[in-house]
């Protein structure tokens, strides 16, 4: 395993730009944790439940009924979720929790994606991102932030994850090797994110916490 300092908050912040919103989407849960893309629609989890946005319509048109209080990341093929210390890996046909693994000791986790075959973990309190082995759970590689971690993406060999600490939230690009905060996007005072996730392109999903709200924001291309 190796450790790696956050090296500073950065660059100076940029707002980021909301371009649509989803939502408020009603119980069950106090409102948006996890959030993931499987190519044509959103999954966001909401404590008892995933749900799959159509994200041109803006409708919630399935729900799993399934253990769902944090991130949520798909593979390709089937969805992972992390509730209640453990990650699930669940068929997104039937709901059907098909293996289980532990998630990372330590801080409240937050954030979880899929990336070149390892799943990476934001742990919120403790301000870190794991990257760890799908099948074990053994953590391979450890990121630490200055800020509360929230969810993680993965878009174009690029690690996004947001921050949210203090009543302000940001959408954070950094160098996965180091942690070292390469862009950051500011969100308005008192907007929160909490998952996260790409379309593969230049729209990021934030989770609003809370609020039960799906933000956009748009990711500006690399400098």
């Amino acid at each position: 395993m190796t450790q790696d300092r956050d090296a500073g908050s950065g660059p100076p912040a940029e707002p980021a730009e909301i371009v649509r919103e989803y939502g408020p989407f009603p119980a069950p849960g106090p409102g948006i944790a996890g959030v993931s893309y499987d190519g044509a629609h959103v999954w966001f989890a909401t404590t008892g439940q995933l749900r799959a946005l159509d994200p041109d319509s803006g409708s919630v048109f399935r729900a799993l009924d399934v253990p769902a209080d944090a991130g949520t990341a798909h593979d390709g093929r089937h969805l992972y979720q992390l509730a209640g210390g453990r990650i699930h890996k669940i068929d997104p046909a039937t709901g059907a929790v098909l293996s289980s693994i532990p998630a990372p000791d330590g801080g409240r986790h937050s954030g979880l994606a899929w990336a070149d075959g390892t799943l990476w973990v934001g742990q919120y309190s403790d301000r870190k991102i794991h990257q760890i082995d799908p099948a074990t759970g053994a953590v391979l590689r450890t990121l630490e932030s200055n800020r509360f971690v929230t969810g993680v993406t993965w878009v174009d060999g690029e690690l996004w994850h947001g921050v949210w600490e203090d009543g302000e939230s940001e959408v954070r690009r950094v160098d996965p090797g180091t942690g070292e905060v390469k862009a950051r996007l500011a969100m308005p005072r008192g907007v929160a994110v909490s998952g996260l996730e790409s379309d593969g392109r230049d729209r990021l999903f934030c989770g609003g916490a809370g609020t039960g709200t799906l933000r956009v924001v748009r990711r500006p291309r690399r400098r």
